[in-house]
């Protein structure tokens, strides 16, 4: 077969997490019959990048690699490219294509309308103008990866009536969700929508769901709705469908394969720097 695709999950130490993203694969199998698609993650998981690049690459002239990911931080820019390249060198027959992630665009965006929607419902279509939202991301040391989530916030506010669209992080930056449901319940919020800005499930967003149970006993006056996960989306697979169309074109092409953020960590000696690495030297790049 030409064309091999891998499909590059985070992983998590849930298992459900993993199967539901082999379930997408499935899915996604389903729909495109004629594409050979394989399934490997970043870690937490049995098949990691270098095992899943190797399969990827028996057969196939070309193997496209799609990170199935929806802000670009150290993984996207760091770790997924420096094992491609390490694949380039074991199997120089091969060609690798790296396709951008999925990013902050309008079809996650319907995505999250959607959502918004479905929770107003759940709270019996509350006034928007009382009912304040917050889209709850990861959270990470990129700064531009955080700029994503306030990009969607942004974009959520703008499609709507609601007044106050806010975000907030899980982890790694701030503000938190405690503080930023404070923040609303001081301003008069009535009701509050909080969505998940994940793919899937995993430890973080079972967290996620016992934050704002307690949440809900420390604001009784407060009606809480909590989305869900992205998961199996139209929109997903239609991302995914478009980047594995372009690949190799200027448009479908992974912009970091070749950024300064890994040619700094290479010169440096270092192999997979960490988060707080990359945003420094990061700055130091775009600055020259």
């Amino acid at each position: 077969m030409k064309d091999s695709v891998l499909l590059v999950g985070h992983g998590s130490r849930i298992p459900e997490g993993n199967r539901e993203i082999e379930e997408l694969a499935q899915q996604w199998r389903t729909r495109r019959p004629d594409w050979r698609i394989d399934v490997c993650f970043v870690e937490l998981a049995e098949v990691l990048l270098d095992a899943g690049l190797e399969k990827a690459a028996r057969g196939a002239q070309r193997v496209i690699v799609v990170p199935l990911i929806l802000n670009a931080a150290g993984h996207v820019k760091m770790e997924i490219p420096e094992h491609i390249e390490a694949a380039r060198r074991r199997y120089p027959q091969t060609q690798f294509v790296y396709v951008p992630h999925l990013g902050a665009c309008d079809p996650i965006l319907a995505i999250l309308k959607r959502r918004l929607h479905k929770s107003m419902r759940d709270l019996d279509m509350p006034d928007p103008k009382t009912t304040g939202v917050i889209l709850l991301g990861r959270g990470s040391s990129d700064r531009m990866a955080n700029g994503e989530v306030a990009k969607m916030a942004r974009w959520l506010n703008e499609a709507g009536d609601h007044e106050l669209v806010d975000i907030a992080f899980t982890g790694i930056t701030y503000p938190r969700l405690e503080r930023v449901v404070q923040r609303h319940a001081r301003l008069g919020m009535t009701q509050l929508v909080v969505l998940p800005y994940y793919l899937f499930t995993g430890r973080l967003v079972e967290r996620i769901k016992r934050q704002v149970e307690h949440l809900k006993q420390q604001y009784p006056r407060v009606r809480f709705a909590r989305g869900e996960p992205f998961g199996c989306e139209e929109e997903i697979f239609a991302l995914l469908d478009q980047h594995v169309e372009e690949a190799g074109q200027d448009a479908g092409h992974m912009p970091c394969d070749g950024c300064k953020y890994r040619e700094i960590a290479r010169d440096r000696g270092h192999g997979h720097p960490d988060h707080h690495h990359v945003r420094h030297h990061a700055g130091a790049a775009l600055a020259t």
